[in-house]
């Protein structure tokens, strides 16, 4: 009997100014459609932000599209592979945010910390002058998180900066941050920046990137990292040795 093809998963998200959103919506549907691509794109007039999975075809014919407009040429991808579809539809949505923070005056293509790619991010947080924050909410740090790294024990991504202003940081504190995909991130980022904080590092391409890049003998990730489908959590053995893309 032959193998079935695996399914894969593929996570992006690119900040730029959307106007015509709305536009973009039933086109997305219709593409993703004609593919058979299931998941969730989210919308919103400061960009994508999305999670979808099919046959390698499909994710190349909706990435392709997606590409032809010069606003997304440089959009950067991460994927897994999963033996059964992980998502039960595709839905396009319409959003405000498509990372919701509340706070209209951050910019993150323009404001945002330094990447520090997946191969330097252990020398950066083992470095005790560093203070390492995980921004993910509280039932998603339970499952796994990287060693010495601090839970805010967030409820919500809008609670960050509630918790920056009790945790009242020094400017010249060195602040390295995490995610799953690397989305939330770049807002909270922009927002230590905003906040007058001058060294402030975060993991390009999220844990997401880490667990494809980072070999597990070599890793400081301890635990599952949660994502947002069917497949609930993932891991090293979740993803091929070699680098792959929110």
């Amino acid at each position: 009997m032959m193998k079935p093809k695996p399914i894969v998963v593929c996570t992006f998200y690119h900040f730029v100014p959307l106007p015509d959103y709305q536009t973009l919506q039933q086109q997305l549907k219709n593409i993703c459609q004609q593919w058979e691509v299931k998941g969730t794109i989210l919308l919103a007039p400061e960009g994508i932000n999305s999670t979808i999975a099919g046959l390698r075809q499909g994710i190349d014919g909706v990435l392709n599209f997606l590409r032809q407009d010069a606003r997304f040429a440089t959009m950067e991808t991460k994927e897994g592979t999963t033996e059964v579809m992980p998502f039960g539809r595709m839905k396009v949505r319409l959003k405000q945010e498509i990372i919701k923070l509340g706070i209209e005056t951050l910019t993150p293509p323009v404001q945002r910390g330094i990447y520090v790619e997946p191969q330097a991010w252990n020398d950066l947080i083992c470095d005790p002058d560093v203070l390492v924050i995980d921004t993910r909410n509280h039932y998603e740090v339970e499952l796994g998180t990287f060693a010495g790294a601090v839970n805010p024990e967030l409820d919500s991504f809008s609670e960050f900066p509630q918790y920056i202003a009790d945790l009242k940081p020094h400017p010249q504190q060195k602040v390295a941050m995490f995610c799953t995909g690397g989305i939330r991130c770049e807002k909270a980022s922009a927002y230590l920046l905003e906040q007058g904080l001058t060294e402030v590092y975060h993991l390009k391409g999220g844990i997401l990137k880490y667990l494809a890049t980072i070999p597990p003998q070599d890793s400081l990730w301890r635990g599952k990292c949660f994502v947002f489908d069917e497949r609930v959590t993932v891991d090293h053995s979740d993803f091929a040795a070699t680098e792959l893309e929110e």
